[in-house]
């Protein structure tokens, strides 16, 4: 039977851990090359060797480095046709604007919000050329509603990455070119425990907001991005497409 994904060519950001990894590994079963963009050496040779991707070592914030990482990707296997660009942190300095200092805004800022603007302003050109592809931003249900724990840049950045994906989108749909905002409500991931680990009773608070009463899977998030990349959703661009278990949807929870 055939992939989903066969013939494609996806490059994936963030890629060594939580949604990222998912999806790696989801996009290498449903037929694509993958090249898996991420900081963190070690993990991207595990990653690599598991799944038969190609692995680039790169600082999402670095300019140089992203357009490296979609050249590789281009030389490496002659075509580009889906972008994820996923990479993201959550660090708990960044908190309520109160206590955020600037320079953990800042960062924030850089990692979660320039990082797709560099990602998708390397990518383009490629997509444009052979006439299409799809670009698939990671936001988080906190873009369309108040964090109940505050984490203003976090929540700042992924309502860039929202605005910046609907521009998009609306601007090269002629062209070919799909762009979307991936939405995912809390999500079972190593950022996730980090925030368990650190202050149980702040990240239990996010699960009582949820209707289905979980956290999503990482493979529940991944089975969207896959949707997304694939000719499935021919139609789908400049969407806010939420992935939440109904956290947005909610008036109030029942318990």
């Amino acid at each position: 039977m055939a992939g989903r994904l066969d013939g494609k060519v996806a490059v994936v950001t963030g890629g060594c851990s939580g949604i990222g990894l998912a999806t790696v590994r989801r996009f290498v079963r449903e037929g694509a090359r993958v090249v898996v963009g991420d900081v963190d050496a070690g993990g991207g040779a595990r990653v690599a060797a598991q799944t038969g991707a190609l692995f680039v070592s790169v600082d999402v914030t670095s300019q140089e480095q992203v357009e490296h990482l979609f050249r590789v990707a281009k030389d490496a296997h002659g075509r580009i046709d889906v972008a994820f660009n996923n990479a993201g942190i959550s660090p708990p300095e960044d908190d309520s604007i109160l206590e955020t200092d600037l320079a953990a805004w800042r960062r924030v800022q850089e990692v979660n919000l320039t990082s797709v603007f560099l990602c998708c302003k390397a990518v383009l050109p490629y997509l444009l050329e052979q006439g299409g592809g799809s670009i698939i931003n990671t936001a988080s249900f906190v873009a369309v509603m108040g964090a109940a724990t505050s984490q203003i840049s976090y929540t700042a950045s992924k309502g860039g990455v929202v605005s910046l994906s609907r521009e998009l989108g609306v601007q090269f749909a002629r062209r070919g070119v799909r762009v979307n905002a991936l939405c995912p409500g809390p999500v079972d991931t190593p950022l996730l425990k980090e925030l368990f680990a650190a202050d149980e009773q702040r990240a239990a608070r996010r699960l009582v907001h949820v209707p289905m009463g979980r956290f999503a899977e990482p493979e529940e998030i991944a089975a969207a991005a896959l949707f997304l990349a694939s000719d499935e959703s021919s139609f789908v661009t400049a969407a806010t497409f939420l992935v939440d278990g109904g956290i947005s949807g909610a008036y109030v929870t029942p318990l």
